[in-house]
C-alpha cells in the first residue's frame, strides 16, 4: 500500500481503537456480525466506517485495488439494513440523462398519436383558432408528468420511501464534469426536474462511491465523503474470508493456497490477484477434489489468479519455491 494510504488507515485504526462509547461499540460489533452472517467478512475498521457514515449522514468514498470487496461492501450494507440496493456503474461519457432521468419518448409518441386520433372530438365546442389552442394547451403538462418519467439510479435513490443504498461504482471512470454534477445531488439529496419540480429524498440513502484509483478523485468530492481505503487482507483475514465464502476447504489446503497467494502479491507483476480471484481459485480446487497443492495443479490453474500471460511466465520459475514455502507455512 502506498505510504499516504497506509498512513490514513493507521490513523483510522488509532481512532477506532479508542472508542469509549459502549453503544457505539455494540453497534459496530452488530454491523460486523450482520455482515459476516451475510457472507461478508469486515474488520473493525470497515465496520466503524459504515457506522460513522450512517451516524454522520455522509457518503463513503471507498478506494483500493480491484477485487478487495468495495462493491461487495455496499451490497452487504444493503442486505444488513434490509434496504434496496441501487447501483450506478460509471464509465467515460456518463451524463446526466443516463444517471438521473429520461423521458419515455416512445410512450409520449404513442400518446401523441392517440391525441391526434381524438383531435376532432377535442375540438367540439371550440370557437375559433384561439379557443382551439387553449383547449390543446390543457394537455401540455400531460406529456411531461411523472407517468412519462423514467427514473435512473440517482433519481430512483431519492424516491425509495424508506431510504435505499446507493452505489456509485468506479467513480474514477467517469468524467470530471459528471463528478461535479454528482456533488449537487450529494449535498442536498434533491434534484429539480424542470417540468415537474423538486424531488427531495424523504429518507436519505446510504451512499457508497468506489474508486480503483485509475485517476485522482477531486478534492471537493473527497471533502463531502468519509474516506475508507480497503487494502489486500493479511493472511489471517483472507483465510477467514475464504472459509466463509467457500465452506468445506480442508484447513491445510486453506493455509497453503492463501500463503501462496500472499507471496504472489509480493511479485512485480501487472495485476496482483484480488480476493475475488483467491475465492475463485479455492472454488476450482474444491471442484478438482484436491487436498493439497502440487506443482502441476498450480501451473494448470494459475490462470485463475493471474490474468496476463506475461505475469504467468514471469513467476513460472518461482512456482516450486513458492509452493514449498506455502507448505512450510502449514
Amino acid at each position: 500500500m502506498p505510504f499516504g494510504e497506509r498512513d490514513i488507515v493507521q490513523r483510522t485504526y488509532s481512532v477506532t481503537d479508542h472508542i469509549k462509547s459502549e453503544a457505539a461499540q455494540a453497534e459496530i460489533a452488530a454491523i460486523q456480525s450482520g455482515f459476516e452472517a451475510g457472507g461478508y467478512v469486515a474488520n473493525f475498521h470497515i465496520a466503524t466506517a459504515v457506522y460513522l457514515a450512517r451516524a454522520l449522514d455522509k457518503p463513503i468514498l471507498v478506494e483500493g485495488p480491484p477485487g478487495v470487496g468495495k462493491t461487495e461492501l455496499a451490497k452487504a450494507t444493503a442486505a444488513h439494513l434490509g434496504r434496496e440496493l441501487i447501483r450506478l456503474q460509471c464509465y467515460e461519457g456518463l451524463d446526466e440523462a443516463k444517471a438521473l432521468y429520461e423521458w419515455k419518448y416512445g410512450k409520449q409518441l404513442l400518446y401523441t398519436q392517440v391525441l391526434k386520433d381524438k383531435l376532432a372530438d377535442l375540438m367540439v365546442g371550440t370557437d375559433g383558432i384561439s379557443d382551439a389552442m387553449d383547449r390543446l394547451h390543457e394537455f401540455d403538462d400531460t406529456f411531461f408528468s411523472p407517468e412519462f418519467l423514467e427514473p435512473r439510479p440517482l433519481l430512483k435513490a431519492l424516491q425509495v420511501p424508506d431510504g435505499g443504498v446507493l452505489l456509485v461504482d468506479e467513480i474514477d471512470k467517469s468524467d470530471q464534469e459528471f463528478e461535479a454534477f454528482l456533488l449537487e445531488i450529494l449535498s442536498d439529496f434533491q434534484v429539480t426536474v424542470p417540468e415537474i419540480g423538486t424531488v427531495k429524498a424523504d429518507v436519505k440513502p446510504v451512499v457508497f462511491l468506489t474508486s480503483n484509483n485509475t485517476r485522482e478523485v477531486g478534492d471537493a468530492l473527497k471533502r463531502r465523503c468519509l474516506h475508507l481505503y480497503i487494502s489486500f487482507p493479511d493472511q489471517a483475514l483472507e483465510m477467514k474470508i475464504i472459509d466463509k465464502r467457500v465452506p468445506g476447504v480442508p484447513e491445510s489446503l486453506l493455509k497453503q493456497l492463501v500463503a501462496f497467494v500472499q507471496e504472489l502479491r509480493t511479485k512485480t507483476i501487472k495485476k496482483l490477484p484480488a480476493v475475488s480471484e483467491t475465492i475463485d481459485w479455492a472454488r476450482a480446487l474444491m471442484l478438482l477434489h484436491t487436498d493439497e497443492l502440487d506443482e502441476a495443479l498450480v501451473r494448470n490453474t494459475l490462470n485463475l489468479l493471474l490474468k496476463f500471460e506475461d505475469d504467468i511466465e514471469s513467476v513460472d520459475t518461482e512456482i516450486s519455491g513458492m509452493l514449498r514455502r506455502a507448505k512450510d507455512a502449514v
